[in-house]
């Protein structure tokens, strides 16, 4: 059974910066992207990133909205994702999901980050 924990979240000045984690536990394939998504108050959930599976190759995509500003990251032999994140926009506020499978996949808990000026 696939468990993912996110770690990182807190209240960040606009400017500052934040690493979030998520420690994957179970097995992926290669067909299993890793990816993050958020959810503002008040909105829809929404995609920010995602790459290939723990040793998998492929492309690196992001949003639009965190392009140039968030990194996407991952470790192999311990089996977690990183999302690296500059803060610039109050906009960023939202809860962080690690999900693993896209939208029909696995989700973690979720972990909140707010941002304040």
């Amino acid at each position: 059974q696939m468990q993912l924990v996110e770690n990182g979240g807190g209240s960040v000045q606009t400017g500052g910066s934040l690493k979030l984690s998520c420690a994957v536990t179970g097995r992926t394939t290669c067909t299993d992207r890793l990816g993050w998504y958020r959810q503002a108050p008040g909105k829809e959930r929404e995609f920010v990133a995602a790459l290939p599976g723990f040793w998998c190759s492929g492309a690196t995509v992001y949003a639009d909205s965190v392009r140039d500003r968030f990194t996407i990251s991952r470790a192999n032999a311990e089996n977690i994702l990183y999302l690296q994140m500059t803060i610039r926009k109050p906009a960023d506020t939202a809860i962080y999901y690690c999900n693993i499978g896209g939208t029909s996949g696995d989700w973690g808990r979720g972990t909140q980050v707010t941002v304040y000026s």
